[in-house]
This record gives C-alpha cells, sequence and structure tokens, in this order.
C-alpha cells in the first residue's frame, strides 16, 4: 500500500547514504525483539561473516521466558577451519551490543536458501523447535 506521502510499505527496512543511495538490510517481520530492543538478523549475519573461518551464516530469532525472543545464530565453518561456539560468541562480543548476543551457536553444513537464495529462516525455527 502507498502512505499519503508517496512512499511503498514493502515491509524492507533500508538505509539511505549521503549519496542518496538505498540498501535494503532486512525484512520488518524478520526482527528479534529482546527486551524492547529490536535486533535485525541481517546485522549479526555480517558480523558473524567478518570472522574469516566463517563461510555463511544465518540468525533467528526464538521465545525466550526472560527476554521476549533471543537471537540463535547458525554457522557454516569455512573449508578447512575449525571453531567453536567459545571462539563465535568472543567474536560477537567484541563487535555487538549485549542484547544482540545470540543465545547459542549451532554448527550446521548448510544454511537451508530458496531457490533465490533468500535465508529459510522457517526450516531453522523448526530445527529449533525439534530439538527443543
Amino acid at each position: 500500500t502507498l502512505t499519503p506521502d508517496g512512499w511503498l510499505r514493502t515491509g524492507d527496512l533500508a538505509v539511505v547514504d549521503d549519496e542518496g543511495h538505498v540498501y535494503i538490510r532486512d525484512r520488518l517481520k524478520e526482527l528479534i525483539k529482546v527486551k524492547g530492543f529490536q535486533v535485525a538478523p541481517a546485522e549479526i549475519e555480517e558480523t558473524l561473516l567478518e570472522h574469516p573461518a566463517i563461510a555463511d551464516a544465518a540468525v533467528v530469532g526464538v521465545p525466550d521466558e526472560d527476554c521476549g525472543e533471543r537471537p540463535v545464530a547458525f554457522v557454516v565453518c569455512a573449508s578447512g577451519a575449525t571453531l567453536n561456539e567459545a571462539a563465535v560468541l568472543a567474536h560477537l562480543a567484541e563487535r555487538l551490543a549485549h542484547y544482540k548476543q545470540p543465545a547459542s551457536v549451532t554448527f550446521v553444513e548448510a544454511v537451508p536458501k530458496s531457490a533465490s537464495g533468500k535465508i529459510l529462516r522457517r526450516v531453522l525455527r523448526e530445527r529449533m523447535a525439534e530439538n527443543a
């Protein structure tokens, strides 16, 4: 739908740089709500991918009794790399606010994606529910 001032509501979260370029960062429906803070999974994923031993990553929100929701990370190690949860969490702790820290890290062979390359967060949430 169009807003009265002519904007189209797509559900995308974007930023505009100083030159007027628009960059899509995430989807509004994907935001994780942690103790009143809104956390974009894409920000955590980008930070995870800065680690040289991480080839791919995805983050989803899971229900949490104390926080409302908590981010959890799914990580694919780069070929030949070894990594553990503590190292991943330490990497994030140096770069992200405390409320953006994942509650856990699960190592996976591959992040499930659609034919167009979008992360299938639903599949990851289902995996979390099965293992709960």
